[in-house]
């Protein structure tokens, strides 16, 4: 399924991709529907993420190898992986350092140039291809891409234990956000956004509290938040939730703005030594995001609100503009289950 423009989605038939020597070829089984694709749908980018030519869409992916290059062994084959989107060049000083989704040169599902996961068939480096367990469905698999996310954000921000964290934005990653940091020892988790639908949907995966700061002042709450985590992407959002971090507290940026540019309270970060940091995808986190969905600690089964043949992708883009309360469309192909 190829986005031509934004709104314009087009089913094509394309050969089924050539395996490199260390590569893998998966067969698609599940696609997770992510934010980015909604806004690449609808505005063709993402800040300097521009899309200048057809994309295929898709990057929280898991199937079943069907085949591997000559370097790779061949009992792999019949494995059922999550990939992971990215594969970095593993050469340049960010790779080296252990840095590797800040490589300059990654090759990523789903973001310009580079074509994603909805698809019948997709290659990708063999080391990249993580094997679930038993006890995980394909469809868990493709939701490891987002735990990833969340689980990145939870370390940016060097949870202890214990602590308040705000969450800004009841989407999926925010509620995964959620979910991880509460697997990581959060004291409570407040949960903010302007969907009552979401908020809603915040409290039933166990959020301490709710706010919809459409109706309610986030100033006037009484918030007094260790670790903020801006999962929406929205000025308000990140200006306000600032506003409520304790001296010494850490602010973690999590949703991208189409904007390349925001304001933040400068003065108040100065004055109470918060931290401010970003987080640009996710390095080394994987085999744990598996471990705790496959352990229980994080389940992400009941996010799922909806599933689309790839052939009505456009229509799971579409889902959540249709419906706030849909939090997660699933493309799904062939046998899911197995």
């Amino acid at each position: 399924m190829v986005l031509h423009a934004p709104g314009n989605m087009r089913l094509e038939e394309r050969p089924v991709p050539l395996v490199g020597v260390r590569e893998v070829l998966v067969a698609v089984r599940a696609v997770g529907v992510c934010g980015s694709d909604v806004h690449y749908y609808e505005h063709g980018r993402i800040g300097s993420f521009v899309v200048q030519k057809p994309l295929v869409l898709g990057h929280e992916v898991a199937g079943v190898i069907i085949d591997v290059g000559s370097d790779v062994s061949r009992q792999r084959i019949g494995a059922r992986v999550a990939i992971e989107p990215g594969v970095p060049d593993s050469e340049c000083e960010h790779c080296r350092a252990g840095h590797y989704n800040l490589c300059p040169n990654m090759v990523f599902f789903g973001t310009p140039p580079i074509d994603g996961a909805f698809a019948e068939y997709v290659t990708t480096h063999e080391r990249f291809a993580h094997d679930l367990p038993a006890n995980m469905t394909l469809e868990e698999g493709a939701l490891i891409e987002p735990v990833s996310v969340a689980l990145w954000a939870c370390r940016r921000a060097h949870l202890q234990g214990g602590e308040h964290v705000l969450v800004m934005g009841a989407g999926p990653i925010g509620i995964l956000a959620m979910k991880v940091a509460f697997a990581l020892g959060a004291g409570e988790v407040t949960i903010c956004d302007v969907a009552p639908e979401r908020l809603a949907l915040a409290s039933k995966h166990g959020a301490t509290r709710v706010i919809n700061v459409a109706e309610h002042r986030l100033a006037d709450a009484g918030i007094r938040a260790h670790v903020l985590l801006e999962c929406s992407g929205a000025q308000r959002a990140l200006s306000d939730g600032i506003r409520t971090v304790e001296p010494h507290g850490t602010v973690v940026v999590v949703g991208m703005s189409p904007d390349e540019e925001q304001r933040v309270p400068l003065a108040y970060l100065l004055q109470r030594e918060i931290t401010l940091t970003g987080t640009f995808r996710y390095a080394h986190t994987y085999r744990d995001a598996i471990t705790l969905v496959s352990s229980g600690r994080v389940e992400v089964q009941s996010l799922i609100t909806n599933r689309f043949s790839l052939e009505h992708a456009e229509m799971a883009l579409q889902a959540t503009r249709r419906d706030p309360a849909n939090l997660k469309s699933m493309i799904v192909l062939g046998e899911v289950k197995e």
